[in-house]
C-alpha cells in the first residue's frame, strides 16, 4: 500500500472550485455550514497511491477535489477488475461508511486531492439534512445506473464498442466536470484492459482500430480525445443525459 499524505485544510468550503462549475447543485447557507464543519482536512496523493483497500475498515469519507482515481477489485491470484472511475465531485468510500468494510479498493491514476470526511458523522448528515442525505443517496443511485451500462458493454458490445463507449463515458465525465479543455484521459491499455475484460493483446488491437479512424491518439499513458461523437456512435450510446448534480 503506497502511503498518502494527510494535510490539513487548505481549501475552505466556501471557496471550493467544483462550488464555480454549474453542473453541480448549489448548497443552501445551513447546507454549507454543514458541510464546512463535516470537513476536517484534505489528503494528498501521487498517481498510483492506494487510496483505500479491499478488506479494511476506514474512518473516513472522501470527496475527489480534483485528479483521477478507479475502483477495483481482485482475484486471488491477481487478476484485477476495474469498476468504476472517479473524478471531481465523486464521492469515495460510502460502501465503507455503510457496511463497515470496503469491498473494493480504490487507486489514484493522476496525483489526486480529496476532502477528507470523519464517517462517523454521517449520522447527523442523515439526520438533520434530509437535502444532504438525498444527494448521498442520489449519487449511490448513480454509481449503480452507471455499474449497470458498464455490465451492458461487458455482455453485450463487441471489443471495438466496448472501448469505444468506454472512452466516451469517460471523456463526457471529464467534460462535465470541467477537466477537458485538453481531452485527455490519464489512462494506459492495462486500465483499459481490466476494464473491459479483455486481454492486453486484443485491447491493444482494438485500440488501434479506434486510432486508425482518427477517433482517439494513443499516448503512452493517456489517450487524447479526438473525436467523442464518433466514438458514442460506435458504441450506440445516447450520452449521459444528466442535468445539475449533488456535491457534498
Amino acid at each position: 500500500m503506497i502511503p498518502v499524505t494527510t494535510a490539513v485544510r487548505r481549501v475552505p468550503c466556501e471557496a471550493c472550485p467544483l462550488r464555480a462549475n454549474r453542473y453541480f447543485r448549489d448548497f443552501t447557507a445551513e447546507e454549507l455550514k454543514f458541510v464546512s464543519t463535516f470537513k476536517r482536512g484534505e489528503l494528498v496523493a501521487d498517481a498510483g497511491s492506494m487510496i483505500l483497500a479491499e478488506g479494511t475498515h476506514s474512518a473516513q469519507l472522501f470527496t475527489l477535489l480534483s485528479g483521477w482515481a478507479f475502483r477495483y477489485k481482485t482475484l486471488e491470484d491477481g487478476r484485477r477488475q476495474i469498476l468504476n472511475f472517479l473524478l471531481p465531485g465523486d464521492l469515495v468510500g460510502l460502501q465503507g461508511s455503510i457496511i463497515g468494510e470496503m469491498e473494493h479498493s480504490v487507486e489514484s491514476l493522476s496525483p489526486v486531492v480529496l476532502c477528507v470526511f470523519q464517517r462517523d458523522s454521517l449520522a447527523t448528515l442523515f439526520e438533520g439534512y434530509p437535502s444532504l442525505a438525498f444527494d448521498v443517496t442520489w449519487m449511490a443511485s448513480r454509481e449503480e445506473r452507471m455499474l449497470d451500462e458498464n455490465l451492458l458493454s461487458l455482455g453485450r458490445r463487441n471489443a471495438m464498442e466496448r472501448a469505444a463507449y468506454l472512452i466516451a463515458f469517460l471523456y463526457q465525465r471529464a467534460e462535465k466536470a470541467g477537466m477537458t479543455r485538453k481531452p485527455v484521459i490519464p489512462i494506459t491499455q492495462q486500465h483499459v484492459a481490466d476494464t473491459l475484460g479483455l486481454s492486453i493483446v486484443h485491447t491493444n488491437k482494438t485500440l488501434r482500430k479506434l486510432a486508425a479512424r482518427q477517433l482517439i491518439r494513443w499516448q503512452g499513458r493517456s489517450c487524447e480525445v479526438l473525436d467523442p461523437a464518433g466514438l458514442a456512435e460506435i458504441a450506440g450510446w445516447d450520452g449521459l443525459g444528466e442535468n445539475r448534480r449533488p456535491l457534498i
